[in-house]
């Protein structure tokens, strides 16, 4: 029995597609265990920031170092990052043998069966943006055996101009709605309570089809699945989101109250460079529908700061705008050049201090808002699906409400997997603290 060790860098789509090799490879017989012991290192990387491509470099730089003496273990480099540079990767350090990028991963599992040190790299490049050889696996082999994540659509039209994503995961493919109710059905018979419906905009969805099929009949038909007690989805984007998606929601009670709506920036003028098709105010507008809609509903959003030519007028606009809307999470970024990217190119680069000072301000800013909304909760119950040990605290467990609160309450891993009832008794600017009822 060979061994093997998988790691997965990045987004909520690698961790899929980590479940699916994983899923795939035992399949194959072969056995999991800590990357010290395998034979074969599976990364499944990511390139939205220049940090995340390093962060994986100098992984490889260990493993290269111990292959060069006993010729294990061998690194296949799988996702974002291998599309992008898994060719210079395979030249710099010779324990990689297997790269592909995100559009082929069908192909890899067979092919790490014949890895050799004696044979040249093999390479499963994305080179048409819309061919797709996938993996057809459903991950039942999962971290988490209660949660689970299922992609629906593959790559992205929209093309923003600072986002790698369009060059290494290929252009828009929606996944055919009954391959996507078959796997829900079988996570849902194998225990799985609550379901993620993933893509890089799921807003898409259906738009390449022209069937009349589209995200809001998908949100409706996975919620109906029997024995499914959450449905989840992200990402959103503001130019796709639809008013069928809200009243989806609003007639499903077990569709999770929770929104991801990336903004990016708060200035018009930024938001054209960055090609994101429409205005602060559209936005503004957007999230009005959206909360009177759903009262209840808990918004995050993306932001970055420092993109080309940003003055301290654009960077006031973005700060204002979180100030005005107070979400509960804003996932920040100070910009960070691709290489291809028309961002990349603009003149008006920003210096990193600048970035640096006005991320920290930014952030500054959230925690007092997420701290002061999250106060607002103690004293309210929730019902938290428990999924795993607090990052925290001995005797300490974690869950989350629908609304995608994380909550800490006493607990063991018997209670994993269960609904239970809270009152929030503490708040912090990133968490909850409960007892039970």
């Amino acid at each position: 029995m060979h061994k093997f060790s998988i790691r997965v860098f990045g987004c909520q789509m690698n961790s899929y597609d980590g479940d699916r090799l994983r899923t795939a490879m035992m399949h194959q017989k072969w056995q999991e265990v800590p990357d010290g012991e395998a034979d074969v290192v599976i990364l499944v990387t990511c390139s939205i920031r220049e940090k995340a491509e390093q962060k994986v470099a100098s992984e490889i730089g260990r493993y290269d170092a111990v292959y060069k003496k006993k010729k294990s273990p061998a690194v296949v480099l799988v996702g974002c990052m291998a599309q992008r540079i898994g060719r210079e990767m395979a030249k710099k350090f010779s324990c990689v043998r297997l790269v592909s990028g995100p559009r082929h991963l069908g192909l890899v599992p067979q092919a790490v069966t014949e890895i050799s040190a004696e044979t040249p790299p093999r390479f499963f490049m994305d080179d048409d943006p819309r061919a797709l050889l996938d993996l057809d696996v459903v991950p039942t082999a999962r971290t988490n055996p209660f949660k689970a994540y299922v992609t629906i659509t593959y790559g992205c039209d929209r093309f923003c101009s600072y986002c790698i994503v369009p060059y290494v995961r290929g252009r828009l493919q929606s996944r055919a709605a009954a391959d996507i109710l078959k796997e829900t059905r079988t996570l849902i018979d194998g225990g799985v309570k609550e379901i993620t419906l993933l893509g890089q905009n799921v807003d898409a969805y259906g738009k390449d089809l022209n069937n009349g099929y589209g995200f809001a009949s998908l949100l409706r038909d996975v919620a109906n699945q029997p024995g499914l007690t959450r449905l989840r989805f992200a990402t959103s984007h503001p130019k796709d989101f639809d008013e069928d998606i809200l009243a989806v929601m609003r007639e499903r009670a077990d569709i999770c109250r929770a929104i991801n709506l990336p903004v990016q920036a708060g200035s018009d003028r930024i938001l054209r460079e960055m090609n994101r098709g429409y205005t602060s105010g559209q936005y503004l507008a957007l999230v009005d529908r959206i909360r009177e809609a759903l009262p209840d509903v808990s918004l995050t959003t993306d932001l970055i700061v420092g993109f080309p030519g940003e003055t301290e007028e654009d960077f006031r606009a973005s700060y204002e705008l979180l100030q005005e809307v107070k979400f509960d999470i804003v996932h920040t970024a100070a910009y960070s050049p691709r290489e291809g990217t028309r961002a990349a190119m603009m003149e008006g680069q920003i210096d990193n201090r600048v970035k640096a000072a006005r991320l920290n301000e930014i952030n500054a800013l959230q925690a007092q808002v997420a701290r002061s909304a999250n106060e607002g909760y103690v004293g309210a119950e929730f019902e938290i699906l428990a999924d795993g040990p607090a990052p925290r605290g001995e005797g300490k467990i974690q869950g989350r409400t629908m609304t995608d609160k994380v909550v800490i309450i006493p607990g063991s891993e018997e209670d994993f997997g269960r609904l239970i009832p809270v009152r929030i008794v503490r708040a912090s600017h990133w968490s909850l603290e409960g007892e039970r009822i």
